[in-house]
C-alpha cells in the first residue's frame, strides 16, 4: 500500500483537519465531532439539506456542502456509513425553521441511521422528508434496491437551487425527487482501489481486464473482460441507460461524466466526446455537460456516465450558481 498517510486508522479525521483549516470561512463541524460537517453559513428561513456517507468518494458526500447545493454531512469512516447520532446532530445544527431533506445514497447502513435520526428529529417537532439516489441502472433490475452513485449530483443540484430560491420542504424535495426519477448512470472499473485499514486491494482484475458495472465499492458487476475503446464503452453504457429511461428523438439532457479517482481528465473528455456522438445518433441534444470527479472509489480508475433528461425546470436548478470548497459553478 502506497498511500501520503500517517495511521490507517486516522485516515478520515485527519482528512477532515486539513478541510476544516483550509475553509474556515465555508464549512465548520458540530458536537465537538469532525464527522459532523457543516456550512459556515447558515441561511436563516432556509430549508435545510443533509446527505452523509462514507469517506472514498470525494468530492462525493461532503464535498456538496455550500452555497446553491446542501448545508451538512456525516462523514463515515472509509466506505462506511455516518451513525444516526452524527445525522441528528448534524440536522440540529443547519436546520434552520424550514424543515430537513435528507437526500444520500441507497445503501442499506445509510438508509437505516438517516431513519434512525428523522425519528429523533420528530421528536423535536423538525419536519423531515427523506430521498434517496439509485441511479445506478447496472446494480439491479429492481429500481428500490438500486444503488445511488453519481447521478444524485442532479438530485443536490436541484434541490440546492429550489432551497436557495426559499422553495417550502415539499417543494425542494419534489426538485430532488424530478431530477433523480430522470437520471440514469451506467459504470465500469479498470482497477481496484486500496482501503486504508485493509492495506490491500478489494477486488482483483488482471492486467487487460476491465469491469463493466461494478459498484462504488467494489460490489460485482456485469461483466468482466477485455478492455473496450471509449467508443464501445459509450455505446454499451448509453445503451443500457437508454433501455431503462427511453428517450426520444429531440429530447434534450444533462450529462455527467465523473472519474472514480485514477483516471485522467483528458481521458474523461475523450469518454465525452464519445457519449456526445452516440447520443446525437439517437437525436438526443446534450443540454449542459460536466466532466470530471464528482462520485471516486478511492484511487480506482474507471469512470461513470450520468443522462439526466432535461426540462425547462431542471435546466434552471442545473443552471444555479454554487460554491463549495470542492465545486464551483459560475
Amino acid at each position: 500500500m502506497k498511500k501520503i498517510i500517517n495511521a490507517p486508522e486516522d485516515y478520515t479525521d485527519e482528512m477532515l483537519r486539513g478541510i476544516y483549516a483550509s475553509f474556515p470561512d465555508k464549512v465548520k463541524y458540530a458536537a465537538g465531532d469532525l464527522r459532523c460537517y457543516c456550512t459556515a453559513r447558515k441561511k436563516d428561513g432556509k430549508v435545510a439539506i443533509i446527505t452523509g456517507g462514507g469517506t472514498g468518494h470525494l468530492p462525493l458526500f461532503l464535498g456538496y456542502v455550500g452555497e446553491g447545493l446542501i448545508d451538512g454531512c456525516g462523514v463515515g469512516g472509509v466506505f462506511q456509513s455516518p451513525s444516526a447520532e452524527q445525522i441528528y446532530h448534524i440536522a440540529k445544527e443547519v436546520e434552520a425553521g424550514a424543515g430537513v431533506l435528507f437526500l444520500y445514497g441507497n445503501y442499506t447502513g445509510d438508509v437505516m441511521n438517516f431513519d434512525m435520526a428523522s425519528e429523533l428529529l420528530e421528536m423535536d417537532d423538525i419536519a423531515t422528508v427523506s430521498l434517496t439516489g439509485a441511479d445506478d441502472v447496472l446494480s439491479s433490475s429492481n429500481v428500490e434496491a438500486r444503488r445511488g452513485v453519481a447521478g444524485i449530483y442532479f438530485m443536490y443540484k436541484a434541490a440546492g437551487a429550489k432551497a436557495a430560491g426559499m422553495g417550502s420542504l415539499e417543494e425542494v424535495a419534489a426538485a430532488a425527487k424530478k431530477a433523480g426519477d430522470n437520471v440514469r448512470t451506467a459504470g465500469f472499473a479498470l482497477t481496484p482501489c486500496v482501503i486504508p485499514e485493509v492495506g490491500r486491494s478489494n477486488f482483483e482484475l488482471a492486467e487487460n481486464e476491465m469491469a463493466f458495472g461494478m459498484g462504488i465499492h467494489g460490489e460485482p458487476g456485469i461483466w468482466n473482460g477485455p478492455v473496450k475503446t471509449a467508443d464501445e464503452l459509450a455505446a454499451e453504457a448509453i445503451d443500457e441507460i437508454l433501455k431503462d429511461m427511453p428517450l426520444a428523438e429531440g429530447d434534450e439532457a444533462a450529462l455527467l461524466i465523473n472519474g472514480l479517482g485514477a483516471t485522467s481528465v483528458e481521458e474523461l473528455y475523450i469518454l465525452n466526446n464519445s457519449v456526445r456522438e452516440r447520443l446525437s445518433a439517437k437525436g438526443v441534444k446534450v443540454y449542459r455537460s460536466w466532466t470530471g470527479e464528482y462520485a471516486t472509489s478511492m484511487e480506482m480508475m474507471g469512470a461513470s456516465i450520468s443522462v439526466c433528461k432535461v426540462d425547462e425546470e431542471l435546466k434552471g436548478y442545473f443552471d444555479y450558481p454554487v460554491d463549495t470548497p470542492f465545486i464551483c459553478q459560475r
